[in-house]
């Protein structure tokens, strides 16, 4: 007995794969490269197996990432928890979406893990490079954390957000009690996020 599932559906778990698939090839590569870097550390100095352990998950992130947005992509399409299925348009923005935080999460994890690696042998050679081996490391994430912000743009004013979309609408109504021209002032302002 075979299920039909609308186009857009299809296309948005789609998106969720190329999400969650590539922002876990990113973090697998990254974590690989922290952890051939700490192991070498840990060689040379046992006192570096905490710190080796803690830059080697710093890459992991970029997976987190992924795995949550192709959450929400599945549970807003309906393949999660039932519901209607997309129209093609809302599947396409879908697969934009995965695209975005994948590839983000395939590049800022795979440089987290080079920044990690490095770190890891700067701390080796001076131990005082802790919190700087974290800073450089923590660079990379700022492209993953971009396409978030894409994520949140993109879906804000294509359907995917409409909970976000009551629900402030109810908080303002609720918490500021306004007439109706100057909530549909705040109302245009807050389109604006």
């Amino acid at each position: 007995m075979a299920v039909e599932i609308a186009l857009g559906t299809a296309l948005a778990a789609i998106g969720a794969g190329v999400a969650i698939g590539f922002a876990g090839l990113g973090s697998g590569l990254g974590q690989g490269m922290a952890a051939a870097g700490s192991v070498g550390a840990v060689a040379e100095d046992k006192g570096m197996f905490a710190q080796g352990i803690i830059f080697s998950a710093l890459p992991e992130t970029q997976a987190i990432y992924g795995f949550l947005i192709a959450i929400l992509l599945l549970v807003f399409s309906g393949l999660l928890g039932g519901g209607e299925g997309l129209s093609t348009t809302a599947g396409l923005v879908a697969i934009g979406v995965g695209a975005s935080i994948g590839f983000a999460g395939l590049g800022s994890g795979m440089g987290q893990g080079i920044a990690a690696a490095s770190s890891v042998g700067a701390i080796v050679e001076e131990k005082s490079m802790f919190a700087q081996g974290i800073i450089f490391s923590a660079l990379p994430e700022t492209q993953a954390i971009y396409s978030r912000y894409y994520f949140l743009c993109i879906t804000r004013n294509s359907g995917y957000l409409w909970f976000l979309n009551s629900y402030i609408t109810h908080g303002i109504r609720r918490n500021f009690r306004l007439n109706g021209g100057q909530l549909n002032e705040l109302w245009d302002r807050k389109n604006c996020l």
